[in-house]
């Protein structure tokens, strides 16, 4: 099992910036994949951004430029940086743990982080 512990949301003006935390602990895969997902009131979630134990990045189209995640391998933790936030980003960020075994790829989620962003 992996347990994965956010932090980091709120509330904040459009133009503002947050930083979201994810650490993750348990019985981690050398291979992994670790990422943020968000979900409005209505909406499917969505992938916002994902980042591969080693270092590759993929952003949605609609954070790009204004996102940046990363992460610190030694803490087991992932990041986004959120930058000029918008009011259509308000949303529960999920983080995401994706570990791959020999055969099996494993999917763990966070309890989500509310990120509200008023004009």
């Amino acid at each position: 099992q992996v347990q994965l512990v956010e932090s980091g949301g709120g509330l904040v003006q459009a133009g503002g910036s947050l930083r979201l935390s994810c650490a993750a602990s348990g019985s981690l895969f050398s291979i992994n994949v670790m990422g943020w997902y968000r979900q409005a009131p209505g909406n499917q979630r969505e992938l916002v951004a994902t980042i591969s134990s080693g270092d590759s990045t993929n952003y949605a189209d609609s954070v790009k430029g204004r996102f940046t995640i990363s992460r610190d391998n030694a803490k087991n933790t992932v990041y986004l940086q959120m930058n000029r936030l918008k009011p259509e980003d308000t949303a529960v960020y999920y983080c995401n743990y994706r570990g791959h075994g020999p055969v099996v790829v494993y999917d763990y989620w966070g309890q989500g982080t509310q990120v509200t962003v008023y004009s």
